[in-house]
């Protein structure tokens, strides 16, 4: 069975790759993803913060604030809460370069423009095939306009992408006002890929020692559904090759995504919870559906329940939705 895919400009032998994630913060765990039979492997992510922790500048501004409010420190992850460093994490990469013969894609996270560039410029130095821009950013604000925010966010991967050769991604959240004209707003400030969608892992309440708790949640098959249908509107719309992550965790969800339009499939949480030897089972379980259904290549399977195929997209939506709203009874419903 064929499965080759291409991502940003990367030809992969199948489409399961590694997600940003501590699973590739150290050699050993590339080593394993690797022996996994990760297609690619994306390293855990720089944060813009430490970059600013390492000009002195996110120390300074903190600490500016820790008189007025008590909990202002720990806002912000101290540096030994990092895995590695910004002088490490370019070690890092050049490293993992060597040890593996796949692609390996380096992560930045962050929301402004700042030292990006840099950066970027330095991972591609030490030899990464290609980057994942990573903008997590909640707005809150009420006189910062979506247009404001997206025009921020498009400067980013603009300075970026034109500071860089290698190719580069960007990572979304769902929350745009108009995500389709987003992503062309993108293409065009350069970038070659999207990965949809980032996870907000939001702090829970201690309401015991009046504090925030950090809390991690893996994900599940249930979050797929909302990438499937943003695959689906933007496949074949854009020169933007599509990465899905979030929801995958079963050989279904995988094909799911392929067909809705996914050039890749990002795993994570699956591998956290059963080991990163699952990415072999995924592949070989896809494989062997494909067979089933006769199948020649994952070329043909991709993106054949994208909108691009539907005749009328948006009458077919409005009509799900209302079906599925007339559908539900309670479960002691009487006849």
């Amino acid at each position: 069975m064929n499965l080759t895919t291409h991502y940003l400009g990367l030809e992969l032998p199948h489409p399961f790759i590694l997600g940003a994630s501590p699973l590739a913060s150290n050699l050993d765990r590339v080593r394993k993803a690797e022996d996994a039979g990760a297609a690619a492997i994306t390293l855990h992510s720089l944060f813009e913060e430490q970059g600013l922790r390492q000009e002195a500048g996110l120390d300074a501004h903190v600490h500016a604030y820790e008189e007025s409010f008590a909990e202002a420190g720990s806002y912000f992850p101290k540096e030994a809460e990092f895995h590695l460093g910004p002088d490490e994490y370019l070690a890092h990469v050049s490293a993992a370069k060597k040890a593996v013969n796949v692609p390996i894609i380096a992560s930045l996270n962050g929301t402004h423009l700042g030292g990006w560039s840099y950066f970027a410029k330095e991972i591609e130095k030490a030899g990464a095939d290609a980057l994942e821009l990573n903008l997590y950013y909640q707005p809150r604000v009420s006189d910062e306009t979506a247009d404001n925010v997206e025009t921020r966010l498009e400067e980013i991967v603009k300075s970026v992408c034109e500071s860089v050769k290698m190719p580069v991604s960007v990572k979304l959240s769902p929350f745009f006002t108009s995500l389709a004209h987003f992503a062309r707003r993108l293409e065009e400030a350069g970038a070659k890929g999207l990965v949809l969608f980032n996870r907000f892992y939001q702090p829970d309440i201690d309401i015991e020692d009046l504090e925030l708790k950090p809390k991690l949640k893996l994900s599940n098959s249930s979050e797929l559904l909302l990438r499937l249908r943003w695959l689906a509107v933007l496949s074949g719309r854009y020169q933007l090759d599509l990465a899905c992550t979030g929801g995958v965790h079963k050989r279904d969800d995988a094909i799911k995504a392929v067909m809705c339009g996914a050039d890749v499939v990002q795993v994570v949480s699956e591998l956290l919870t059963d080991g990163v030897e699952r990415l072999s089972d995924l592949r070989c379980e896809m494989s062997r559906w494909m067979e089933d259904k006769e199948y020649e290549s994952l070329a043909q399977m991709k993106g054949s329940m994208s909108y691009r195929h539907a005749p009328n997209p948006e009458v077919i939506e409005r009509g799900n939705y209302m079906r599925i709203l007339q559908s539900w009874e309670p479960a002691d419903s009487i006849d």
